[in-house]
């Protein structure tokens, strides 16, 4: 499994590869703290964020991740992030999360076509068997997104992540299998062919 900086365009969104160059218009579109509630990391302020990419980009050296920006078609901006993560070449699987989105890009088509675009190439660009999803046991929105996107419930890992406010977190796990992929990718097109 060979993972590469790569862009992935759809029709509502473009995923870029992320760098410092997406910093300002990420902080016009992230340093809202409803956005970071549920999350591990605090991102308050433009140093903050900054420390956030920088932390994705080493990762990426690592060879432990793949992060983007979320780039709105419609307007050509940054308006949040995501990546591959825990990246496991050997088992042909990665993690899909460390995903945000400024809130007027959320309840659009821009996380859906984000996550189809990402499952797409895991499937059937990485070969992936797998793609893992995990979120925060109380995040009652995000789960519902990743059952309404075809993903299915693992199980929950109790205190699993000490947050950045110190909160002991449970994570909840998902995952799509390539043989499920077929399924899952009809229903997504479906979804955005509306």
């Amino acid at each position: 499994m060979h993972v590469e900086s790569v862009t992935l365009a759809g029709h509502h969104v473009r995923l870029e590869p992320l760098s410092l160059a997406h910093e300002p218009e990420l902080c016009a579109a992230g340093l809202d703290p409803e956005i970071w509630r549920w999350t591990a990391s605090l991102v308050r302020t433009a140093a903050d964020l900054r420390a956030y990419i920088e932390t994705a980009l080493e990762w990426q050296r690592q060879g432990a991740a793949l992060p983007f920006a979320i780039i709105a078609t419609a307007s050509g901006r940054a308006v949040g992030s995501t990546r591959y993560a825990n990246i496991d070449r050997a088992n042909r699987r990665l993690e899909i999360g460390w995903t945000w989105l400024a809130r007027d890009a959320q309840r659009t088509p821009i996380n859906t076509e984000a996550k189809y675009l990402l499952l797409r190439h895991a499937f059937e660009t990485l070969g992936c068997i797998r793609v893992e999803f995990k979120t925060d046991a109380l995040n009652e929105r995000s789960r519902a997104a990743l059952l309404r996107i075809g993903a299915k419930e693992e199980g929950i890992l109790r205190s699993h992540v000490i947050t950045a406010t110190g909160r002991v977190r449970d994570s909840v796990y998902y995952s799509i299998l390539a043989a499920e992929w077929p399924e899952v990718k009809a229903g997504l097109e479906n979804k955005l062919a509306r």
